[in-house]
């Protein structure tokens, strides 16, 4: 049988926020297997994203949210499609939702893992500096959703800013 030809597609690029200490790129870094599951996210709009649009070897930026600074701490990859999040299902969990069944899950979650570390944490102020920047999605006002795409330009452009020291 012939693959589709989405698999052929390049890949796509990510940013996934998360507030550290609840996980933080230290705690990915540290994991075994330095992988984990992207879960308890309860957006649809997220949700569909990692269902629909993310595939493995996709590219991520690590966003670390509600830090003092909040800002772009690491690198990431999409190593694991989508599949149903468990946490959905467990009433023990933070993330329990009583909808979700295990013939209708309802919410699933990618496995982020391969960290790379960048040269230095890319704050959100210094994001706002820079004009290629400018049409971020997360530098849109009332912008909240925790994952998010990025143009190639964007993430080649904040690359290139955790290089260069300011």
């Amino acid at each position: 049988m012939q693959k589709p030809l989405i698999d052929y597609l390049p890949s796509r690029f990510w940013l996934m926020k998360t507030e550290p200490d609840v996980f933080s790129f230290s705690d990915l870094e540290q994991r075994l297997g330095q992988c984990e599951q992207w879960d308890g996210v309860r957006n649809y709009q997220a949700r569909n994203f990692m269902m629909q649009e993310m595939k493995v070897g996709d590219k991520i930026l690590f966003y670390h949210s509600n830090a003092q600074p909040s800002g772009i701490a690491g690198l990431a990859e999409v190593v694991e499609a989508a599949k149903p999040d468990l946490t959905a299902l467990n009433p023990k969990s933070e993330y329990y939702d009583p909808k979700a069944t295990p013939e209708n899950p309802r919410w699933y979650a990618v496995t982020v893992g391969k960290p790379k570390k960048l040269h230095r944490f890319v704050s959100l102020a210094e994001l706002r500096e820079y004009e290629p920047l400018k049409e971020m999605l997360l530098l849109r006002k009332g912008q909240r959703l925790s994952i998010l795409p990025v143009s190639q330009t964007e993430f080649n452009h904040i690359l290139q800013l955790a290089i260069l020291h300011k």
